[in-house]
């Protein structure tokens, strides 16, 4: 049983979703603590301009540093949704796919939600339903566990979820192999693979291509159904 730990972050990109796309089960680590201008909140997309940074409003009711992802709620004081819908449509409308995906995502953004993980994970999954991607989801909040250090932490969740192989995107080595090769997670008998990525090449608008952005680039240019052929693509 393959599994997989990420924080839910807002609007990934296709290696996120192919991260997921590799294992039996995927755990959202949404019970730590909601960083500052990281991916949790923010993406990128792709416009006449270059690269632009959609970035969501939030609201930290236990402070800058004490608010998890799992608290955070969105501010709707701010009429972020509607000038990222504005963005996305001005980028986009131009795309083959724009006609089906956009409505798609329209949907998902404008849904009532009040946290922020609620709103993200929910976009996640349904993009990847989209995309055919059957792998089951948890929550590591409603996951028990005790532990503290980084990769013990990761450990005792693959241990809670029957999780015998742990697929690990290649920036967390930094602290998995921080004391020995494979850290925690090797200690407790589960097999540890780094995740390989070789990030497709795909028809973009506006000239010179850029890799890395949110899925929405590839979902507008290639559609559902080739989008999910290049996640599926070993």
């Amino acid at each position: 049983m393959k599994c997989a730990i990420m924080q839910p972050t807002y609007l990934p990109w296709y290696g996120y979703f192919s991260l997921i796309d590799s294992v039996d089960k995927f755990v959202f680590l949404d019970d730590v603590q909601l960083e500052k201008r990281n991916w949790q909140i923010r993406n990128r997309i792709k416009s006449d301009h270059g690269e632009m940074m959609l970035s969501v409003s939030v609201n930290r009711p236990y402070g800058r540093i004490d608010t998890m992802i799992n608290q955070a709620e969105l501010d709707m004081t701010q009429p972020w949704k509607r000038k990222h819908l504005k963005s996305i449509e001005t980028a986009y409308r131009k795309s083959t796919y724009f006609p089906i995906v956009y409505p798609f995502l329209e949907q998902l953004i404008m849904q009532p939600h009040v946290l922020l993980s609620h709103f993200t994970i929910e976009i996640i999954k349904s993009i990847s339903q989209q995309l055919e991607i059957t792998t089951k989801f948890f929550l590591s909040s409603e996951i028990p566990h005790c532990k503290k250090a980084k990769d013990e932490r990761l450990a005792e969740i693959c241990n809670q979820v029957g999780g015998i192989e742990y697929i690990s995107p290649i920036g967390a080595a930094c602290y998995i192999d921080k004391k020995t090769p494979g850290g925690a997670i090797a200690k407790n008998g589960i097999r540890l693979n780094y995740q390989n990525i070789n990030h497709p090449i795909y028809p973009q608008l506006y000239g010179e291509f850029i890799s890395h952005l949110s899925i929405v680039d590839m979902l507008f240019n290639c559609g559902f159904e080739q989008t999910s052929e290049l996640i599926k693509q070993k």
